[in-house]
């Protein structure tokens, strides 16, 4: 009987912490940008609606120098992606680098890593959905602990949250990449 009412207490204490750090990243999923008037550099994490678009856009506001796009698939080219996030991109042209080789948020910080060493930033504005922001920056501190990160989330254009399920299995992502496990994973040939 003592032994099941440890487990017991075991379980509901696990349960409680979980629900504690779920509620917790609901709120941090929630928080709004704060950004300094000026970075060395953006780079944006593809792979959902309106993250290029809105990176573009704050490169062209001049809100930092260059700006990476991180993940990018296939054969879009800079005119296209600028064509959707209605600039210009002639004046950017010589200040955008498009990565094709990340194909996981890892791969996307291993990417911007090496990018950022090369280009010499030291502020980073990151742009992702804001689901996904707290894994992003958990992975890009990890591979650039010295560059001071600033999130600018991307919310969908309806002001809704993302699904239950989808912050959820975004929360177990999360723990992964806090924890380290995705860098584990990595080394031993799993995606990231």
């Amino acid at each position: 009987m003592k032994v099941l009412r440890v487990a017991a207490a075991v379980v509901l204490a696990v349960l409680l912490v979980s629900a504690m750090g779920f509620a917790w990243f609901v709120h941090r999923v929630a928080e709004p940008a704060r950004l300094p008037t000026q970075a060395d550099a953006i780079v944006a994490f593809s792979g959902g609606p309106d993250r290029v678009e809105t990176a573009l856009r704050l490169l062209a506001d001049g809100r930092a120098e260059r700006l990476l796009l991180s993940g990018i698939g296939g054969g879009a080219n800079l005119a296209e992606l600028a064509h959707l996030a209605e600039v210009d991109p002639r004046p950017l042209a010589t200040r955008v680098t498009i990565g094709r080789d990340a194909t996981s948020t890892r791969g996307n910080a291993l990417e911007t890593a090496a990018w950022a060493r090369a280009n010499h930033v030291r502020t980073l504005l990151v742009v992702t959905a804001s689901y996904h922001m707290p894994r992003a920056l958990a992975e890009l501190g990890r591979a650039l602990p010295d560059v001071s990160l600033y999130a600018v989330p991307v919310v969908p254009r309806d002001g809704s949250a993302a699904p239950l399920r989808l912050t959820a299995e975004e929360y177990v992502k999360f723990l992964a990449a806090e924890t380290g496990i995705t860098a584990l994973l990595s080394l031993r040939g799993h995606a990231g």
